[in-house]
């Protein structure tokens, strides 16, 4: 059935996109009216039924948020910082409880204290002045964090537009298979946390036969902790629209969707002025600069849902149906976006592409180690003396990240959470024993993914972190298969109760939830969750005693 839907949603291509309108008609209430919602399955011919399970399942689109006006950031960053709950209190003085929603996360995880208003996120010191931002709609927004390199690539400065994109002019007098080969030299793998090679993925998507192809920019990663996505894309967007460009003269396809977090309103605007940078100097449409290569932009703000950083939930989302993820195969290259082959790269992976080209496939393969190259952007949360973003070869110390480019720790801190919610979470003691790549963190039993820290302080429950970890898996799950929809859930609820009351949870019990979830999850999303719950058992097992038996 979600086959058809696909095709109904693509009948009027992304121009008039079912999933946009369903967020357009949530704008003035905070949730779309039932007549609007029939509308709309009316004019794509999916049935009532499909518009509201869409609309029923997005933060910003789901009747519970009808009438919010202010959001706080919830991600495991300000969590483990302890300052949420002054912000809410500094609200509540301003807002009606119910007129208060949460956001997960806001790429502010270097300062904490994030929320958001009226579009805008804030955060450090912002709070103070909440008066003058109602009363006056001030952006008095600090955003500001550190940025630095010990390898340049993605962080080097901007080239201008001219130079910028004479390289997209030069490398569009090559042919594909001639590019394509300098991807394939590079050996990049995929940085959204799989570690996939870029290239067997686009040239997957070349040799499918069809007359549209999409390439899809995955903005919508949400990892707690990772504000690399946000950086690049408000900092450096030429150089993802770029890398989208390449993709898509490399595969042979004609449209580029950037599908945006929520959670990073100012992305949007400063994304959609860069492309429009692209279309007033005829870089866009069709025949670009007389190479026959057709290609153009559409942006999709997505509506807050965390499992839309899963691939295929991802495409659902774009189709307006349910995020749920899909069986493979068939694979996105195969049958993605409205059945057509699909590319969909996170915004890193997409940004190095024109370090590549530039430079040349085998320079970037002499970076990193055997088999992780090139660079990667570290995030240090706001525990580190020098909190902000790190651009390290790969290979490169974790205890040289921790302690020389982060200045060590502000306060005592016991554990670091690397790689997002279904991250690793490593204890201080092992910092010695990673580098920053793929194998060394897989090895040693953990998760480089985005590689974001987030670091938990000395004074904070482990059984509470456990609680909270499910509390998110449990929240953000698609649902569609049983193992996920019901295990975070019941691994919440132990965690609950083992802490609010006096009861101790089973070991065996618990473990067999953890494989449950780890083999039966159709997705990394219920799949990974045990792999942060099985760290904090082997390695704080003397504080978690307390709790089980």
């Amino acid at each position: 059935m979600s086959k058809n839907l696909s095709e109904l949603s693509g009948r009027k291509g992304l121009a008039n996109n079912l999933f946009e309108k369903i967020g357009d008609a949530a704008t003035e209430f905070g949730t779309p009216s039932a007549e609007s919602l029939e509308k709309l399955a009316n004019e794509f011919l999916i049935g009532k039924a499909n518009t509201y399970g869409t609309a029923s399942f997005y933060d910003f689109t789901k009747e519970e948020n009808k009438g919010k006006k202010v959001y706080v950031c919830n991600g495991s960053a300000c969590v483990c910082a302890g300052k949420q709950d002054k912000v809410k209190l500094l609200l509540e003085k301003h807002f009606d409880t119910n007129e208060i929603g949460h956001m997960t996360c806001l790429g502010r995880c270097y300062e904490n204290a994030a929320f958001n208003y009226n579009g805008t996120n804030y955060s450090g010191n912002d709070i103070t002045g909440i008066k003058d931002i109602i009363d006056s709609h001030k952006t008095i927004s600090s955003a500001k964090y550190n940025v630095k390199a010990t390898t340049e690539l993605l962080t080097a400065p901007f080239d201008g537009f001219e130079k910028h994109y004479s390289l997209l002019k030069t490398a569009l007098k090559k042919s594909p298979v001639e590019l394509l080969h300098e991807i394939k030299k590079s050996n990049i793998r995929g940085r959204g946390g799989a570690g996939f090679p870029m290239a067997f993925k686009w040239e997957a998507c070349k040799h499918e036969k069809s007359d549209t192809k999409f390439i899809i920019c995955n903005a919508d990663e949400g990892d707690p902790g990772a504000y690399s996505d946000r950086y690049l894309l408000e900092e450096r967007p030429h150089s993802v629209l770029f890398g989208m460009m390449m993709a898509g003269y490399i595969t042979g396809a004609e449209w580029g969707v950037l599908y945006i977090r929520a959670e990073y309103p100012e992305a949007v605007t400063i994304v959609q002025n860069a492309i429009d940078e692209l279309r007033a100097n005829k870089l866009l449409g069709k025949n670009i600069n007389k190479s026959h290569f057709n290609f153009d932009f559409k942006i999709i703000k997505a509506q807050g849902a965390y499992i839309c950083g899963e691939e295929t939930a991802l495409i659902n989302s774009i189709e307006g149906q349910r995020p749920e993820v899909r069986t493979r195969p068939p694979f996105p290259t195969q049958q993605g976006l409205f059945n057509k082959p699909t590319i969909v790269n996170n915004v890193e992976t997409l940004a190095a592409v024109y370090g590549i080209l530039k430079n040349g496939g085998d320079a970037y393969a002499k970076l990193g180690t055997e088999k992780s190259k090139g660079t990667k952007l570290v995030c240090l949360d706001s525990f580190f003396n020098h909190p902000g973003i790190y651009e390290v070869e790969m290979g490169t110390p974790l205890a040289k990240v921790v302690n020389e480019l982060g200045g060590g720790f502000k306060t005592s801190v016991k554990a670091m959470q690397i790689g997002g919610p279904l991250g690793g979470i490593v204890p201080v003691e092992k910092i010695n024993d990673l580098s920053i790549d793929f194998e060394s963190f897989a090895q040693n039993g953990f998760l480089l993914g985005h590689a974001s820290i987030i670091c938990i302080p000395t004074d904070f429950s482990m059984m509470k972190y456990i609680e909270h970890l499910f509390d998110f898996a449990s929240y953000e799950s698609c649902g569609k298969c049983f193992p996920c929809r019901l295990g975070t859930k019941r691994g919440h609820e132990l965690a609950t109760k083992a802490l609010n009351e006096n009861y101790k949870i089973d070991r065996t019990l618990f473990n067999d939830l953890l494989n449950t979830l780890q083999q039966g999850s159709l997705c990394a999303h219920g799949g990974g969750i045990p792999l942060p719950v099985k760290n904090v058992l082997q390695y704080f097992d003397k504080e978690l005693k307390p709790f089980f038996n």
